[in-house]
């Protein structure tokens, strides 16, 4: 890893205080030449002033608002155990009275369910968490260096108990691989055993540029072997990667969401997501 000292810290995504991952996982978009990584993609960039950038940001905001980490990368990689940068962030944004959202794929986030709790109780906070898989085996393959999703769903649990509201990000589903009725309707039934408020899904398949197709591709050679060849074939160079199957299993997604009361969907997500809730207001005016 190495450290250097940013010039902002808030988009118009929320922040990532990391850029790099070493999670490993084979679909990564993020490895896109498009993003124009200046460093190896597992050296780890740590954008080190990232809590003082916050401070002042939040210092000079008039209006309350959802302050999302992790549409990039994630903020729970290895070195935040040691670092805190995710938590120190989490801390300012407790302090300001904004409201937190955190993407990810590690059971970390865990340490730090005391300050979302609190934030929750003032504002709001939710857990969103990447699931592709139910299946822990193919979970190791796709997604090395990572927790398994059996641990992912432990996570959402305890949410559940701290009444933490939970979304889960069913995506990318690899053609040939996981989109299947078995994988879907599997991950339905432990999403709704973990009381999951939402699921977003882009439909099932997977995005596919330079830089990250040549990674997937060489995964899939080790990996699976023989798919590579069936993608090239079905696909060609498409950029969106959309299952055979994907009408059945989006209509299966959407019958048990329905069923259970799960929200589903993209827009509507995104804006429960970002819908600061009026109660931070009230208690300020009382």
């Amino acid at each position: 890893m190495h450290f250097v000292n940013a010039k902002s810290i808030l988009g118009k995504w929320g922040m990532n205080i990391y850029r790099g991952c070493q999670h490993g996982c084979i679909y990564c978009d993020s490895r896109s030449k498009c993003y124009q990584f200046t460093h190896a993609f597992e050296d780890i960039e740590v954008k080190q002033n990232a809590p003082e950038l916050l401070e002042s940001a939040l210092r000079g905001k008039r209006k309350k608002c959802m302050i999302g980490t992790g549409s990039m990368c994630d903020p729970y990689l290895p070195i935040e155990k040691e670092l805190c940068l995710t938590r120190r962030t989490l801390e300012i944004i407790e302090r300001y009275g904004f409201g937190a959202t955190v993407l990810t794929k590690s059971d970390l986030v865990l340490r730090d369910l005391d300050i979302l709790e609190r934030i929750n109780k003032t504002a709001k906070a939710v857990v969103q968490m990447t699931i592709t898989t139910y299946d822990d085996k193919l979970c190791r393959i796709i997604e090395p260096n990572v927790c398994p999703s059996s641990r992912r769903f432990e996570v959402l649990y305890a949410c559940r108990e701290r009444k933490i509201p939970t979304v889960v990000w069913l995506c990318p589903i690899l053609p040939f691989i996981n989109d299947t009725d078995k994988n879907i309707k599997g991950i339905l039934e432990l999403c709704i055993n973990a009381g999951v408020h939402a699921i977003l899904c882009f439909g099932m398949g997977v995005t596919l540029r330079s830089g990250d197709r040549e990674y997937f591709y060489a995964a899939l050679d080790r990996n699976f072997p023989g798919i590579k060849e069936r993608y090239i074939h079905t696909f060609k160079n498409a950029y969106e990667i959309t299952s055979p199957h994907n009408a059945e299993l989006m209509y299966l997604l959407a019958e048990g969401c329905r069923a259970n009361g799960i929200m589903l969907g993209v827009r509507n997500v995104f804006e429960y997501l970002n819908d600061f809730p009026e109660k931070n207001i009230q208690m300020e005016l009382w």
